[in-house]
């Protein structure tokens, strides 16, 4: 039996004998009785590394069967391996070796979910939202969870931060236009607004995560209390100078502090680097 040269490295179960007979448990059936798990965490499949396995399935057929839990009616959810069946029917075949399970809806979700965690090759967001519905539907702790899929607490409770982004923020993420690592540093900011306006920085300056964080600790640092001492002296701005300042804060993603009364005073735009800079002075341009 030839082997797939690592094209489906989901295991080592093979589908046929040495003497070319189908091993005992696997059954062959139409890809038209199989219907997708509609609680696949993955949500995106790369159509690259699909078009690679399908020419893989071509040249050796299927190496693993896929695990299929019995509906009635004479169709089957998949339990485990809707990649090879899309490649399948990429592939142009007609038919499946598949291995027969039965479980609980509750059950084939958890199994799906924490199979598809555990090949780690989902996008961080995809990832996210597999731990939040274990969680939420299971009753996991983020402590029981962790344990059970080997990973520490730390990495579950970050990956879950991810899902407080501004939607998107979310989708910059999803669609790889910024890094995790990247999106990570954002959630420290709640204003939405903001999130996005870092998020596009990171995009159009090409910073580096640790660029990111600077500008990010730069924004939330609090005043020292000299400067609260400066401004307590200060008489209250207006409503309307407030909200001025409010308005700016949004428009320019960075922090915006008015000083004087409606006669007279001064405006001052914070910025953290160079690239910050040069992204609130594109903003000018654009209004300009």
């Amino acid at each position: 039996m030839k082997k797939d040269n690592g094209m489906d490295k989901e295991s080592e179960i093979t589908t046929y004998d040495k003497n070319g007979n189908l091993n005992e448990g696997v059954e062959i059936l139409s890809l038209d009785s199989i219907v997708p798990n509609p609680n696949q965490p993955r949500k995106k499949f790369d159509e690259n590394l699909l078009e690679e396995l399908a020419v893989s399935i071509k040249n050796y057929g299927i190496i693993q069967p896929i695990i299929v839990c019995p509906m009635g009616e004479g169709k089957y959810q998949i339990v485990a391996g809707e990649r090879r069946y899309r490649a399948s029917k990429k592939a142009g075949l007609t038919t499946i070796p598949v291995i027969k399970k039965y479980y609980t809806s509750k059950e084939i979700k958890e199994i799906s979910l924490i199979e598809n965690l555990q090949r780690q090759d989902l996008n961080p967001i995809e990832e996210a939202q597999a731990y939040r519905a274990l969680i939420d539907e299971f009753g996991f702790t983020q402590e029981q969870l962790a344990d059970k899929l080997g990973k520490s607490r730390p990495v579950v409770t970050n990956s879950l931060r991810l899902l407080s982004l501004n939607p998107v923020v979310i989708d910059m993420v999803i669609n790889g236009r910024i890094s995790a690592g990247h999106a990570r540093c954002l959630t420290s900011i709640k204003d939405y607004v903001v999130q996005h306006t870092y998020a596009l920085a990171c995009c159009d300056k090409q910073l580096s995560v640790r660029q990111l964080e600077l500008m990010v600790r730069n924004y939330l640092k609090s005043d020292d209390e000299k400067d609260k001492a400066k401004k307590a002296a200060i008489p209250e701005l207006t409503i309307e100078l407030k909200d001025l300042a409010n308005i700016m804060q949004r428009k320019f993603g960075t922090k915006v502090n008015a000083v004087g009364n409606n006669n007279k005073g001064r405006i001052y735009i914070d910025y953290y680097s160079t690239a910050d800079l040069d992204r609130i002075y594109e903003i000018l341009e654009k209004i300009n």
